[in-house]
């Protein structure tokens, strides 16, 4: 049975979103940031060979170059300001939550509260500084080792500049993805990395259906490649849209002299608690190390040389270790951060709630831990299917663009989480009109009722 909130949502027009001001500030302020970041990405870091580096990113288009390359909006192809990246961050933030499960210490400023929380999204801030830091190195060294730096730029010059240029950046960048979710729309970094992958779709589809005119792809593998696109976003919506119930049951309580009777309701449980996180850590684990290989060229050491084979789109190993990193912060995400059984059930039991059957505390928690992972056994597989079964169709048909479905999971994802906040915040405007109609019209009649009847005086 929909409910009354859920009725009301459905109804909602999107032409009220002239009347919400403070959601149209909202979106006009994400759209202006973001389009900062997209003026960034064009931005060269200077010192740059722009013919040499064209002519490699060409070259490195259909490997691990198209990969960074689509996740940073096209940026490291143009050896831009933002070339490394949200990735940084989001590799900072991936230790920190690890260390959080393994440290008491911050473990317990992790329960603190909200000065808790700021004091671990600075020591994210701080570890993001120093993964940039070490990242801008591995570059600039690669950049001068691959000879992509302009003639009379080599030396410790180019090294500094480049390093602080892409420092920088990656800062700058953490810093609009905090605005964005403080005083925009969305999730900040989720929307940068939305945005740096959709600017790059135009492109890339240009550039497959000009494959199919030039005769390099048969119109059966175009077709084919559309209607795996299409089945794939259908099979992204329907997942995130679905939910595994638990019945909650309210006991009967007494309020004064009334008695009010227990109420019923529901336990929403996504198949994917995590969302898109864990597809974006996977992918930054997998960029780390194979990033600054890219650039290094014909000098590359053994072991840099081994990752670039291995590790590449579509190897084995990189299949392999892509998968297990998936399913492994798809539990870690979801129990550590998304959602947390001993929690879960402290609210419940706070709030008189019981699951039918289950005692209230620890054997609640015990049993939403077990939903809760048989639940994810399904969750995790979908994420890697999606994720790994275009890279390998890739490679099978020899697309000649990047095309994962990490891409189109986060597109999905994001695009289906902004919409949902729009209409929460559209929902909310929708409440406080209807709030305030309702107390001018019980003033109204306050005064009616006064002008027209006076209290008789009281007997005694």
């Amino acid at each position: 049975m929909v409910s009354a909130v859920e009725n009301m949502a459905a109804n909602t027009s999107w032409a009220a979103l002239g009347k919400a001001t403070d959601l149209r500030n909202r979106i006009l302020f994400t759209l202006g940031l973001l389009i900062v970041y997209r003026l960034g990405t064009f931005i060269p870091v200077p010192g740059i060979d722009g013919g040499a580096l064209r002519d490699f990113m060409e070259s490195a288009g259909q490997g691990i170059g198209g990969m960074v390359s689509m996740f940073t909006g096209g940026a490291l192809g143009r050896m831009g300001i933002f070339a490394l990246g949200i990735m940084p961050y989001i590799s900072a933030s991936i230790i920190v939550q690890l260390l959080t499960s393994m440290v008491p210490a911050l473990e317990q400023l992790k329960k603190e509260g909200e000065q808790g929380r700021k004091k671990i999204n600075q020591y994210t801030r701080y570890g993001t500084v120093a993964l940039a830091t070490l990242q801008s190195y591995g570059l600039a060294v690669s950049l001068q080792a691959g000879d992509i730096v302009a003639d009379g730029q080599m030396g410790f010059g180019f090294i500094a500049a480049c390093m602080i240029t892409l420092v920088g950046g990656t800062m700058f960048l953490m810093w609009l993805g905090e605005q964005i979710t403080a005083r925009g729309i969305g999730n900040g970094i989720s929307l940068i990395i939305f945005v740096g992958i959709i600017a790059e779709v135009p492109a890339a589809i240009a550039q497959f259906f000009a494959s199919g005119r030039s005769g390099a792809i048969s119109p059966a593998v175009i077709v084919g490649v559309l209607v795996m696109v299409i089945a794939t976003i259908m099979f992204v919506v329907f997942m995130e849209r679905a939910l595994r119930k638990i019945h909650i049951q309210y006991p009967r309580r007494q309020v004064g002299m009334k008695m009010y009777d227990g109420g019923t309701s529901h336990l929403p449980i996504k198949v994917n608690p995590a969302g898109v996180i864990p597809a974006i850590f996977a992918s930054s684990l997998l960029l780390l190390p194979v990033t600054v290989s890219t650039f290094s060229g014909n000098s590359t050491s053994p072991v840099m040389s081994w990752l670039l084979a291995n590790f590449g789109p579509g190897q084995p190993l990189y299949l392999l270790f892509f998968v297990a990193m998936i399913v492994f912060f798809a539990y870690f995400y979801t129990f550590n951060v998304s959602f947390k059984p001993d929690d879960v059930a402290d609210n419940l039991k706070n709030q008189n709630g019981f699951v039918p059957g289950i005692r209230p505390g620890k054997r609640t928690a015990e049993y939403l831990e077990y939903v809760v992972n048989r639940i994810l056994v399904l969750g995790s597989f979908y994420l890697a299917a999606v994720c790994v079964l275009p890279e390998i169709l890739r490679g099978q048909f020899a697309i000649p663009f990047y095309f994962g479905g990490t891409s189109v999971l986060i597109v999905v994802s994001v695009t289906m989480d902004t919409i949902q906040q729009v209409q929460s915040h559209l929902l909310a405007h929708q409440y406080e009109g209807l709030l305030e109609r309702s107390q001018l019209r019980g003033k109204g009649a306050g005064k009616g009722k006064g002008t027209r009847k006076k209290r008789s005086p009281v007997r005694r």
